[in-house]
């Protein structure tokens, strides 16, 4: 129980500071403190990804290696075999892992740590992959010094299920630098207390005018845009508790249908520490991946279906998809067959081309109540 509880505030604290709007620097160093107060470490090491290629592009480490070190280790996770390698985790049903869990307990059976780690002092690591959709934003790795226990079994299982909040956060930290650099598809609104527009870039007022504010009297913007910076500012305000299901903490997040059919998914973020703080709403095409559980309730999908539709939206063949439920190939394939009867489709083409971005539209909207 005493677990539970201290699991359950450190889930609070990670969803409050994915809502802080912090720089990826301050982002890593302050999940670093929070993840520590449940899975005690020496030290840790956030670094950024490009989800295209897999190649780090930026590292924030605390207590680490010299960068020397981090050099070759980069050199090992592209060019040599290793274990819990960073494209390895990706494509693993849990996007944890501990370097003694799969070594059984030989941790020098692992290139990286008989020629690094060791030597500069460290034994057992924890790697979390840090991915949203079907794109990988970073990667966490907790590290203990020689002669600490191993990562447990129920620490890994912890990380494991805080990864999708932790790379939320480090999305919106990328994302609020890319709407400040100028990127053109990133909308950027600076909301005050009363929900007024401080700034924004011209992104966002592409994506305002799409989106409408569906002719309601006095509204100034759409109402995804309030609704998400309320939301933003709750949870930040929200005290912390003894116990907490995880639930009940509801990101500040939502997807959003423009006139023309298109989705967006819109994201807010405190810019401060206090209730006074602005808002910075970010607004952002959808991606097919995060369509996925739309289109699995608008069709019925059981469980099984929305996850093969899932890790369709995120480009996994048959055999890497029966690979991560622990299936065989033959099942997915009937699984697949469901699922283009009941959406109307013929292939898993059609699935991602002509059903997310054409036909889903209509049946999700459909039975949705005009808000007052």
């Amino acid at each position: 129980m005493a677990n539970a509880a201290v699991h359950a505030r450190v889930r609070d604290d990670i969803v409050r500071l994915v809502h802080r709007g912090l720089p990826v620097p301050d982002f890593s160093r302050a999940v670093g403190d929070a993840l520590g107060r449940a899975v005690p470490a020496e030290g840790t090491c956030l670094m950024t990804i490009d989800p295209a290629t897999m190649l780090p592009t930026a590292e924030f480490v605390e207590n680490g290696l010299p960068a020397a070190e981090l050099l070759r280790l980069v050199e090992i996770e592209v060019r040599e075999p290793d274990f819990n390698k960073w494209v390895q985790l990706s494509r693993a049903d849990r996007p944890a892992a501990s370097l003694s869990e799969v070594t059984a307990g030989d941790l020098d059976r692992s290139l990286r740590q008989r020629e690094i780690r060791g030597p500069g002092g460290f034994a057992d690591e924890l790697r979390v992959v840090l991915a949203g959709g079907k794109a990988t934003w970073g990667a966490l790795t907790v590290f203990r010094e020689a002669n600490r226990p191993h990562f447990s079994a129920a620490e890994v299982r912890f990380a494991s299920s805080l990864a999708g909040l932790i790379a939320d956060g480090l999305r919106r930290g990328l994302l609020l630098d890319a709407a400040r650099a100028g990127d053109a598809d990133t909308g950027l609104l600076i909301l005050d207390t009363d929900d007024g527009v401080q700034m924004s870039n011209q992104a966002a007022q592409r994506w305002l005018d799409e989106l409408g504010t569906g002719d309601r009297a006095g509204a100034e913007l759409p109402l995804v845009v309030p609704a998400v910076a309320r939301q933003a500012r709750a949870l930040c305000d929200a005290p912390p508790t003894a116990v907490r299901a995880p639930a009940e903490l509801r990101p500040a997040r939502a997807r959003a249908r423009t006139r023309s059919g298109q989705w967006l998914i819109v994201r807010g973020s405190l810019m401060g520490d206090g209730p006074d703080s602005p808002v910075a709403v970010m607004l952002e095409a959808a991606r097919p991946a995060e369509m996925a559980p739309l289109m699995a309730d608008a069709y019925g999908f059981t469980d099984t279906e929305r996850r093969v539709t899932e890790l369709v939206a995120q480009g996994l063949s048959t055999r890497q998809i029966a690979d991560r439920l622990q299936v065989s190939s033959y099942t997915v394939q009937d699984h697949l067959k469901s699922i283009f009867a009941k959406s109307g489709t013929g292939s898993r083409g059609d699935l991602v081309a002509q059903l997310f971005f054409d036909h889903y539209a209509a049946p999700l909207t459909l039975g949705t109540a005009t808000p007052p």
